[in-house]
C-alpha cells in the first residue's frame, strides 16, 4: 500500500500565461477585472487587479478559483447542482469561500487537477468569458 501520492500542480509560468491571456481578453472587452490563479491546494499562485477593477472583486475572484479546485468543477455548475435540493440550496451556500455563479474554473492538465482560475469584475457571463480566454492560453 502506498503511503504517499505524487501529484502535479500548476507552474508559475503557466499561471502567468493564464493571467496574461485573461487580462488581454478583459482589455479587449473594456472591462477591468480581477484575475486570480491558485494551485491545486488553493494557494494563490498568480494575481492581477486591473486598474479600475472593483474592490469587492478582489476576494470574489480568489474565492471563485478556490471553489473551482475544491470540487474540480466550474463555479457556474454549482447552481444546477444545488437548485432543486433544499438542504444544499439553503445550507451549503453559507459555506465560506463557496461561489455558485460563473467565473471560476478548475485547471486540468492531462486530466489532473493542477489549479484554478477565478475572475470577477463584470457580470458573471463576462467573468466566464475572460476566464475561458485565460484557460485557452495553456490548452
Amino acid at each position: 500500500m502506498d503511503l504517499v501520492k505524487t501529484k502535479s500542480t500548476i507552474t508559475s509560468y503557466a499561471a502567468q500565461k493564464i493571467i496574461e491571456a485573461a487580462k488581454a481578453k478583459a482589455e479587449e472587452m473594456g472591462k477591468p477585472m480581477v484575475i486570480a490563479v491558485v494551485d491545486d491546494a488553493g494557494a494563490l499562485k498568480a494575481y492581477e487587479r486591473m486598474d479600475g477593477a472593483p474592490l469587492l472583486s478582489v476576494d470574489i475572484a480568489q474565492d471563485k478559483a478556490y471553489t473551482a479546485i475544491s470540487f474540480g468543477m466550474a463555479t457556474h455548475e454549482w447552481h444546477e447542482f444545488i437548485k432543486n435540493d433544499p438542504p444544499l440550496l439553503h445550507g451549503i451556500v453559507k459555506t465560506d469561500r463557496l461561489v455558485v455563479f460563473g467565473g471560476g474554473y478548475p485547471v486540468f492538465v492531462n486530466d489532473e487537477l493542477v489549479g484554478g482560475i477565478g475572475v470577477s469584475g463584470g457580470h458573471y457571463s463576462d467573468d466566464m468569458e475572460v476566464a475561458e480566454a485565460g484557460l485557452a492560453a495553456i490548452s
